[in-house]
Formats: structure tokens, C-alpha cells, sequence
């Protein structure tokens, strides 16, 4: 249980990592006082542009999938690696190194499912793709492609604790996206590509 309960810590304090914020102040920037004040790449796109966006995006992602590694590297089992991979979107969400503050959760989400289930990471990045080639907004290509993601599971890569990860993963997701939802039902979500 020791053991266990390090590695659950440990994949939080990977998670918290702030690869956002860390690329706006070597551009002095504090990311937090501009545009949505949201740490990941989307923010980052907004305020510094492509490349600092690209290089938060993979490293979020990098995140995710790290800790997954690990979680089989250790023999941790489907159970414990999807509770480390839980464990790392939380500590994206909420950064020790940020005061429990942080992002959404998306791209570390996307790490963890390209080795916890990449069938259906695949199918998920195909859906967040589409929906923001056709509308360009960030927040909803995450809550469509994430709100899918226990049925996609279900159908393509179904057992019960995948399922139950998934559905915790959504569940986050749609959570820290209750201020973007609201937006867009008002029809004031900024697009991606409308500068901070």
C-alpha cells in the first residue's frame, strides 16, 4: 500500500508540472494575467503564439503519458496506472507549484489514454480535431471528444475499470470546462486564433 500510495503521489507531482506557465516566463510573461489565465496550450497560443503553444501541448501530453509508463514499467496493473493517470490530470488541474490552481486537463488526458487505451485515444484526437477544424472552438472539440470517451471505450476497448477511468477522465473534464460552457451557451467563447 506504501509503494502504491508513492507512485499515486508521484504521478500527481509529475502531473502539476506547469509546462504553460514555465514556457510564458522564460518569455516574460505571466500567463495567468493574460487572455483566459489558463495554463495550457490554448492560452499559451493566444498569448505567445504557435511554437511556445506546440512545445506546452507536447509537454502536457508528455505528462500524462510518462506516468502511464511508468504505472507498466513498475507493473503497476490496468487498475493503478489509471488511478497514476487520474492522479497526473488532477495535479495538472490542480499544480502544487501553482497553489492547487491549473488548467483543464485536456492534453495530460490525452497523454494518459495514448497508452492506457490508444485505440481509443486515437478515435478521441480524431473527434477534438474535427470539432475544432469546424467550429475553432477549443473548449467544445474537448467537451464533445471527451464526452464520448466512456462509449467510445465501451465500444472499442471495453473493460470495467477502463471504463470507470474514463469516466472519471470526463468527469474532471467537464467540470473544469463549467465557466466555457456557460460561455458558449451565451455565444461568447473565444475562438482559437483570436489573440489575448
Amino acid at each position: 500500500m506504501l509503494k502504491t500510495g508513492l507512485f499515486i503521489i508521484s504521478a500527481f507531482i509529475i502531473g502539476s508540472i506547469p509546462f504553460g506557465v514555465i514556457v510564458a516566463r522564460i518569455k516574460g510573461v505571466d500567463l495567468r494575467r493574460v487572455g483566459s489565465g489558463n495554463i495550457g496550450a490554448t492560452n499559451v497560443l493566444r498569448a505567445l503564439g504557435m511554437g511556445p503553444a506546440v512545445f506546452t501541448l507536447l509537454g502536457d501530453i508528455l505528462k500524462g503519458t510518462a506516468v502511464i509508463a511508468i504505472g507498466r514499467y513498475l507493473s503497476a496493473g490496468p487498475v493503478y496506472e489509471g488511478v497514476m493517470g487520474i492522479s497526473a490530470i488532477i495535479g495538472h488541474n490542480f499544480s502544487i507549484f501553482l497553489g492547487l490552481r491549473g488548467g483543464k486537463g485536456v492534453a495530460t488526458s490525452i497523454g494518459v489514454l495514448l497508452l492506457y487505451s490508444p485505440m481509443v485515444a486515437t478515435i478521441t484526437i480524431v473527434l477534438w480535431l474535427a470539432v475544432i477544424l469546424i467550429t475553432r472552438y477549443s473548449s467544445l472539440a474537448a467537451l464533445v471528444s471527451f464526452g464520448l470517451l466512456p462509449i467510445n471505450i465501451y465500444l472499442f476497448d471495453c473493460t470495467r475499470e477502463r471504463l470507470i477511468v474514463g469516466g472519471v477522465i470526463t468527469a474532471l473534464l467537464i467540470l473544469r470546462h463549467a465557466a466555457n460552457i456557460k460561455r458558449l451557451v451565451k455565444g461568447i467563447e473565444p475562438r482559437i486564433g483570436k489573440r489575448a
